[in-house]
């Protein structure tokens, strides 16, 4: 697997080495070969391994050279490609049964799949088979392990009969409000007034207690709230949210959905002239925001940033304390104003929800398309469902289990975590501040978290600068990765700081409200992988002319997913949902298949592993973009540039993907590349996104072109693989 020494070779000088004290290094070796020496443990990497997790003989506080010492030792000689990926976590018979997952398994198991089921762990590829060609009643059983307070019960769970919805028709006829079952108790769930719904802490205030909000306090708090925004708005406006993911943003999205009212999802991040654009499409009414973002110990402008984008009202939240620090504009107004309408009021914390068809519009959330302009996405009240069960089934998240990751409202997995938690009875914790430092460590240390939400490229970081060392995160049971390409190493790390426990990889969309293919606890892990569809999701990998592969074969293609897809959008608000989603997507069983855009690779084993996008949409930290948002914005930013060409792809060892911009100069001018790097860099942060970045500038005399003009990325990309490749083994 990786060059170096068997692990039957390493020593005690290779410990010492790699940074453990002699003395412990002597005990270290000596259980080492015990393990070697246990059984059959030291013929077979994979069991190996498993024996060294299982002894506890790797510590989260030992050096990272020592966890990359043993790993790599242990599957030295390792064969992926008759093994499949080597795995580093392995679950047991018990913890399964223990599961949400497991328990329904255990229940309906015998029942549904017959003389087939056998445990949870054997038995689990089978119930999934079964959920894809039975999702009315994997659903209902859902449904009723989620105990979800309808208003009117569903006529059924799936209605199949309109031939023009290739998705069909979900929880027909039925009406609830979705805010109003987060905030509702539920015995069956253990969830209680007391419980807790958000514990949070503010950058700066590391030494402080958490802050903490129980059920009935934010129920209370978001029921203000709505009563509010019935004063100073019109039943049925879309409005918009463009600030940090607080306690507060939370209150105000839940507040918005309970009152009947419509969210627009913008993450904080934004230029003016994005913000706008998304107002725009969305034909927002208002938006909240905060006057100031407060992160890495600097404020930076947010209001004066979305006054430019708004001519219409703005409610300002204060970043801190009590009284915002912006002088507003006549027609906007500070959160305390907004407040002090109801607030005086008797009943003012109480508020009867607004009960909706379930194919309501809750949310407006947006995603870039090959188009260059972003998609508007509408979540409606079915969406949440469909995300929450995910993560009940998938990683296990229940009441008593305390949940972060850092994210924003404006991106697909700020909702996720939402409702994730609050339909489940989990309790959502928040960071107020950068979670690139030791003061986030801190807090998941002091939050107690269970479970950690990551994007890779923030694990990178967490590891390359060594903040977090010496920090307690062994509550962790488990961890979530989503929104890039994930790095062998860096998951290494990351795992080893709670003991191994394992790191569920997520991927899907903002359409799908979820993800389609996703790690889960029934079987065993590799890092960087997903070891399967999420439940209820069927796909085919797709050959170069659109046909499927067999489904046990290795293979890489397109994704091609089973249009009968619980909680996947069956229409956009600014572009023809059929056009994008299905049209010229193979037929398969009868089934029009539903696009995605996913390349990936099933390996030996059934893991699979995304490796890009079939269109020009690139994935850059964790946010969705196209190539020609990027070029539109690298044209402009010299006046030598004749042409730009934007493409991306991972590095050869895996991990995020690195934007390169080709360029062709016009005639006659001279520029070296580094200087048009960073004046690409410049004008892409300043319009587009401050957290995006040029890895890679060339300059070519022309682009590759079909014999139409079609520009041809896909040689482009190919380029760029190889000057990584080349620059990986320098």
């Amino acid at each position: 697997m990786r060059m170096g020494k068997t692990i039957s070779e390493v020593g005690v000088d290779d410990l010492v080495k790699a940074g453990v004290e002699i003395e412990e290094a002597i005990d270290f070796e000596r259980q080492l070969k015990d393990a070697i020496n246990d059984g059959d443990a030291g013929f077979d990497p994979k069991e190996l391994w498993r024996e060294v997790v299982a002894r506890k003989l790797l510590k989260p506080w030992h050096p990272h050279g020592v966890h990359q010492l043993i790993y790599y030792s242990v599957y030295h000689n390792y064969d992926e490609s008759i093994h499949g990926p080597p795995l580093y976590w392995f679950p047991t018979p018990y913890q399964s049964r223990c599961t949400n997952l497991g328990r329904i398994m255990e229940s309906h198991g015998p029942r549904l799949l017959g003389a087939l089921y056998k445990d949870p762990m054997t038995t689990f590829r089978q119930f999934h088979k079964f959920s894809v060609q039975h999702p009315e009643i994997y659903w209902s059983i859902i449904l009723n392990e989620l105990s979800l307070n309808f208003a009117v019960a569903p006529k059924c769970i799936l209605d199949t009969s309109n031939k023009s919805k290739p998705g069909g028709t979900w929880l027909p006829g039925s009406a609830l409000n979705i805010a109003d079952c987060c905030l509702q108790s539920n015995k069956y769930l253990k969830k209680e007034d007391d419980s807790l719904a958000i514990v949070w802490r503010s950058e700066g205030f590391d030494d402080q207690n958490v802050d903490h909000m129980t059920l009935k306090q934010l129920r209370e708090k978001v029921m203000l709230v709505a009563n509010a925004l019935d004063v100073t708005f019109s039943k049925g406006d879309a409005i918009a949210i463009d600030m940090p993911m607080t306690a507060t943003a939370v209150i105000i999205y839940l507040a918005i959905v309970l009152a009947g009212f419509i969210v627009v999802s913008i993450a904080d991040s934004f230029a003016a002239n994005e913000i706008a654009t998304r107002l725009c499409v969305s034909k927002a009414k208002a938006i909240f925001t905060q006057d100031f973002i407060v992160r890495g110990g600097q404020r930076f402008p947010l209001y004066s940033r979305v006054v430019q984008a708004a001519p219409y009202k703005v409610v300002v939240v204060p970043a801190t304390g009590n009284d915002i620090d912006v002088h507003l504009r006549n027609q906007d107004l500070s959160w305390k104003a907004f407040l002090s309408s109801v607030d005086h009021l008797p009943g003012s914390n109480y508020y009867f929800p607004v009960y909706q068809p379930i194919d309501s519009v809750t949310n407006i959330l947006f995603s870039s398309g090959t188009s260059g302009d972003p998609k508007a996405i509408p979540w409606t009240h079915l969406s949440p469902i469909r995300c929450a069960s995910d993560s009940w089934t998938h990683t296990d998240l229940q009441a008593g289990d305390i949940f972060c990751w850092p994210t924003n409202l404006g991106w697909v997995v700020g909702p996720i975590l939402l409702y994730s938690c609050f339909l489940t009875g989990a309790t959502l914790a928040l960071y107020h501040g950068s979670p690139l430092g030791r003061g986030f460590g801190r807090f998941i240390q002091d939050a107690g978290v269970t479970m950690l939400g990551t994007v890779p490229s923030l694990v990178k970081t967490w590891k390359i600068t060594n903040c977090m060392e010496g920090l307690d995160w062994t509550k962790i049971k488990s961890f979530c990765s989503g929104g890039e390409a994930s790095n062998i190493d860096d998951d290494l790390w990351l795992s080893s700081r709670a003991y191994y426990k394992p790191i569920v990889e997520c991927c899907g969309g903002t359409e799908l409200s979820s993800a389609y293919i996703q790690g889960n606890l029934m079987q065993p892990q590799a890092f960087g992988a997903f070891s399967s569809a999420s439940l209820s999701t069927g796909f085919v990998i797709l050959n170069e002319s659109g046909l499927p592969y067999p489904d046990d074969q290795a293979c890489i293609g397109e994704v091609g997913l089973f249009p009968r897809y619980m909680g996947a959008t069956d229409r956009l608000l600014n572009a023809d949902h059929d056009e994008v989603y299905f049209k010229g997507m193979p037929i398969y069983k009868g089934m029009q298949l539903r696009r995605h855009g996913d390349i990936i690779k099933r390996t030996i084993g059934g893991f699979l592993m995304v490796q890009g996008r079939a269109d020009d949409t690139m994935n850059l930290g964790g946010i969705k973009t196209s190539s020609i948002e990027i070029e539109r914005v690298c044209d402009g930013a010299d006046e030598s540039v004749l042409e730009t060409t934007a493409v991306s792809t991972a590095p050869p060892n895996g991990g995020p993907e690195q934007l390169a911009i080709f360029v062709v100069l016009k005639t006659g001018f001279e520029i070296e590349s580094d200087m048009l790097k960073l004046k690409f860099s410049r004008s892409i942060q300043t319009k587009l996104n401050p957290l995006f970045k040029v890895s890679f500038v060339k300059i070519v005399p022309v682009f590759p072109r079909t014999a139409t003009n079609k520009l041809l990325r896909r040689v482009l990309r190919d380029q760029l693989k190889l000057e990584l490749q080349i620059h990986s083994k320098i």
